[in-house]
């Protein structure tokens, strides 16, 4: 018989609760091409809890990248006391839209940017849509968190700012209501892009660090090279390495794109499957938001002790 899979990789964290989970919340947003759906998790229980905004990646799979995607991370960071909001960005491919006639597709990188404006806008409509979460949200403990073109979602959210190639334009999306963020894989700066992605993605070739200031985890593995984007395997730590601090740094040895499969239960987008890498990064970016929020909370440095106690290094961790 098989070992059970453990919940959260032997990383310190809090009983698990019920959760409650509501979708779609329905937000409708003037000038949108459709209204933005969000799906939301919350513990059964508490008050004053804080909130995780998660943004998918741009993945081919019909629904990962959606409100449906994400499981891993959702459900277990709502079971241990965040409510977590995950909407449908407008390059889902369960929405049709990559190959609208519109000059932001197929990424939407700036309408995802603006979905978090308008989630957090608007919290109170998406507290009262959902039965039993009125009035028990902590709207001084917002974070973020994003996985591959989510990872850039955050980070913009976090002072990274975006030369649009139609107008030359620099945006910048920063919200100061967002205290801390986690970020997997996220695309890097132009240096050594690959020509398919700049021809294919124009708009990763504008990205800047410089005003990045946010706190924030950056996970990247050290197996993660798509040479469609980079023959440089730095490149999915930039948002680190050219962004001031604070920032921590996690190289997870061995890990891919996918960090074992983080976009869902079984999913077939996962090459490097590995659950027992996904309890362990779930409950790793849990401890570090908690620290990150609270901070007296000691969870972040219970988490690195026992990592650096294993006998088997799961990665590297570095800080600025």
């Amino acid at each position: 018989m098989s070992a059970p899979i453990s919940e959260a990789g032997d990383i310190p964290v809090s009983e698990p609760t019920a959760v409650v989970t509501y979708s779609p919340v329905v937000l409708d947003v003037p000038g949108r091409a459709v209204s933005l759906e969000m799906k939301v998790s919350a513990p059964e229980t508490g008050s004053d809890l804080p909130v995780i905004l998660l943004s998918h990646g741009h993945g081919m799979t019909n629904f990962l990248s959606s409100l449906n995607g994400y499981g891993p991370l959702a459900n277990f960071w709502a079971a241990h006391g965040f409510v977590v909001i995950q909407p449908t960005h407008l390059d889902s491919v369960a929405l049709g839209l990559r190959e609208a006639d519109d000059p932001q597709a197929p990424l939407y990188w700036r309408t995802r940017g603006e979905d978090m404006h308008h989630i957090l806008d608007r919290l109170d409509e998406i507290e009262a849509a959902v039965p039993g979460l009125a009035g028990r949200l902590d709207r001084g403990r917002i974070a973020v968190a994003g996985h591959s073109l989510g990872g850039a979602t955050a980070s913009m959210l976090l002072g990274m700012r975006v030369t649009d190639p139609n107008d030359g334009i620099e945006v910048d999306l920063t919200d100061a209501r967002v205290k801390a963020g986690v970020i997997f894989g996220a695309p890097g700066s132009a240096e050594g892009l690959a020509d398919w992605a700049a021809e294919h993605y124009p708009v990763t070739k504008g990205n800047n660090f410089s005003n990045m200031t946010g706190k924030a985890l950056v996970i990247a593995g050290d197996k993660d090279l798509n040479p469609n984007f980079s023959e440089r395997l730095s490149y999915r730590w930039d948002t680190y390495t050219l962004s001031p601090g604070p920032k921590t740094l996690l190289t997870v040895f061995g890990a891919e794109h996918m960090f074992g499969g983080i976009s869902g239960y079984d999913a077939v987008e996962a090459s490097d499957e590995n659950p027992e890498r996904v309890s362990t990064l779930r409950a790793l970016a849990w401890a570090y938001l908690r620290s990150a929020l609270y901070e007296d909370d000691p969870s972040w440095d219970k988490a690195v002790a026992e990592l650096e106690a294993r006998p088997e290094p799961f990665g590297r961790i570095e800080s600025k």
